[in-house]
């Protein structure tokens, strides 16, 4: 198959992970794979493979995560078999695509994904009426096209996210949270996502700030982006700017997820969220706000819980329970994680619905 996967940017947001991961496995596959982006370059560009083309429409950098200049001209070059959406921005663009190749290329099929708990921009609530198909990436975010935007649930398919970093043996990094200040009685915090208003590390920061006084923690926070500099700000305000820790961008958070103890996050805007999928993966139990998807990345009450939104009681309940689980419990995630989010399950998932679309012999 010619596949083609859109996305505006590769920056580092769990969405891109999944397009290089994706883009990487199809290609690995035997297929012809082709990642065109809208803005040139990005921190995960490096990490894809020399099977996949990348090709970017905007020559240079403009920083216009919505600008795709030539995007139907690019299509008419080489059309491919499949176009995969990936992103709030390339699924925007649907519609103009499906109506520039529906009479020429009558045979492309046109995927959008619903990957995202914010509100959806009109153009692509729009999109997502007209293109082939839809793949959700879990099943509340499939219960929310049915019952909030009218889409037949024929038109929807659920494949989870893949593990991006798959869980290897590590033994528990004592160097690394020495570098830290950490003992072996701190119970470590860890949350790995871009610092954007919605993931509300600033929240996350309130509620580790609010534990017991006798109950050792640090927060490690890992991620780059535009809220970055306030919740450092806020961390000093709050008088914890030392047991809270700003760890950066990290190509692979490996390292982290094998030396904290406890998966923490309070995004309020999620589908599916690949940080706790990986941390389950490596034996973290997660706490996490119930946005719409999250508890689909944990088994419920055994090795994660959910918190409603505000909750700062029942956060620090679930953190101090948590931090202390046996290791019968940490098995427990990595077996989930590993089963659930297998990527080479989810990665012929989507090659099976693509040869569903096409009509191809199974």
């Amino acid at each position: 198959m010619k596949i083609l996967i859109v996305q505006d940017y590769l920056r580092s947001g769990g969405t891109e992970r999944q397009s290089v991961l994706l883009a990487n496995a199809f290609a690995s596959a035997g297929h012809k794979v082709t990642l065109l982006t809208f803005r040139p370059g990005g921190p995960l560009a490096p990490t894809l493979s020399a099977d996949v083309t990348h090709r970017s429409l905007q020559r240079s950098d403009l920083h216009l995560d919505w600008f795709a200049p030539g995007l139907v001209r690019f299509i008419e070059g080489q059309p491919p078999d499949i176009i995969l959406l990936m992103g709030r921005m390339a699924n925007c663009y649907g519609q103009s695509i499906i109506k520039e190749t529906r009479d020429r290329w009558p045979n492309t099929a046109v995927i959008g994904t619903m990957r995202t708990g914010k509100n959806l921009p009109w153009l692509f609530r729009f999109s997502l009426r007209h293109v082939t198909h839809i793949v959700a990436n879990s099943h509340a975010a499939k219960a929310t096209l049915e019952q909030k935007h009218g889409i037949h649930g024929e038109r929807i398919t659920v494949i989870h996210n893949s593990l991006v970093f798959p869980d290897r043996t590590h033994d528990r990094n004592h160097e690394l949270r020495r570098q830290h200040g950490a003992s072996d009685d701190t119970a470590v915090l860890l949350d790995v996502a871009m610092f954007r208003p919605e993931k509300n590390q600033r929240e996350l920061i309130e509620i580790a700030a609010g534990l017991p006084a006798n109950f050792p923690w640090q927060l490690w926070l890992a991620g780059d982006g535009p809220a970055l500099k306030q919740c450092q700000a806020h961390a000093r305000h709050l008088g914890v700017q030392d047991r809270v820790k700003f760890l950066g961008f990290l190509r692979n958070p490996e390292p982290l997820y094998a030396t904290a103890d406890v998966a923490v996050h309070a995004s309020r805007s999620e589908s599916l969220s690949n940080f706790l999928i990986e941390a389950q993966a490596h034996g973290l139990p997660a706490v996490a706000y119930r946005a719409q998807g999250v508890e689909e990345a944990f088994i419920p009450g055994e090795t994660g819980q959910g918190i409603d939104f505000g909750d700062h009681e029942g956060f620090h309940h679930a953190i101090q329970r948590f931090a202390k689980v046996s290791p019968a419990v940490r098995q427990r995630a990595r077996e989930f994680a590993r089963r659930e989010f297998a990527p080479a399950r989810q990665v012929q998932a989507y090659l099976d619905l693509f040869a569903k679309l096409l009509k191809l012999p199974s």
